[in-house]
């Protein structure tokens, strides 16, 4: 069982069923292709939180309980933990039986990069995928590979709590953090300092020095930077739903990219303002 995170997780949530919903029906004019939905962290299947007993169903069987138009013709769950991936392998076993639903215990990064070979050797195949994942697990590499292919991607971008952490306001991010930014972003050192810090001449006692600054809003900064870089693999991305905590600090931003010019209309109408939390 997963934790659940609060309101933006239920908005979240929201979001991708309604935009997979609306997906569905436009897909299912489309006789000629076979829908694939794809989770990269799709967890146990169920939410539980600290504060009730109450189990409600993520994001996987959410997705398996749409039946109208169409359901999806094939559904492929990654899964790293050994226990979440047998805990929704048992539930898809017990009320999806006949669904073509594959449950892999695997890294998101290697069966992206499977599902972008896939997809270009099945031009009949139009993908749906939803990218949330544990921190900065994926690569930029992983997204990189889907370029010019037939998918639309939601994907999750630790702003907050993952990037922002590994900019050190002094400037001296360890080289382990370094390689984790390069990573993600698909940058090197030296653009991903060029982009968060200037420099500055600073007169002290001992004559003129170089001040090292972290930008400020450096969390926007981060948003803007990430959606731009979909940009570069996909035609269009949409406005994020940035996610805040009780103190209103920005935590994520939530946006999904595409090559569909009416994808990208159907996922600005479901990122609502009611979702702006």
């Amino acid at each position: 069982m997963n934790q659940f995170g609060g309101s933006w997780t239920e908005a979240k949530m929201e979001i991708v069923v309604s935009y997979a919903r609306a997906y569905l029906v436009i897909m299912s004019k489309q006789r000629w292709a076979k829908t694939l939905y794809f989770d990269g962290f799709a967890g146990s299947g169920l939410i539980g939180s600290d504060k009730t007993a109450d189990l409600k169903k993520g994001t996987a069987l959410r997705i398996m309980d749409i039946t109208n138009p169409k359901p999806f013709d094939i559904y492929y769950f990654v899964e790293l933990d050994e226990r979440y991936k047998q805990a929704l392998q048992a539930n898809i076993d017990k009320n999806y039986f006949g669904r073509n639903a594959h449950v892999v215990k695997d890294d998101c990064n290697v069966k992206l990069l499977a599902m972008a070979d896939f997809l270009r050797k099945s031009p009949d195949h139009r993908a749906l995928a939803f990218i949330d994942p544990y921190g900065m697990s994926v690569n930029w590499q992983s997204i990189e590979s889907l370029k010019g292919l037939g998918i639309d991607v939601w994907i999750l971008v630790p702003t907050g709590l993952g990037v922002n952490r590994l900019l050190k306001r002094n400037a001296r991010i360890p080289a382990a953090w370094m390689k984790k930014l390069e990573a993600f972003l698909g940058l090197s050192e030296q653009e991903i300092m060029e982009r968060f810090y200037k420099k500055q001449p600073v007169t002290t006692l001992f004559g003129e020095e170089t001040h090292v600054e972290k930008e400020k809003d450096a969390i926007i900064k981060i948003g803007e930077l990430y959606r731009s870089r979909l940009n570069e693999v996909f035609d269009y991305v949409s406005d994020s739903f940035v996610m805040r905590n009780a103190t209103q600090s920005i935590m994520y931003h939530f946006m999904m990219a595409t090559n569909n010019a009416s994808a990208l209309k159907i996922a600005n109408d479901v990122i609502k303002p009611k979702y702006k939390i």
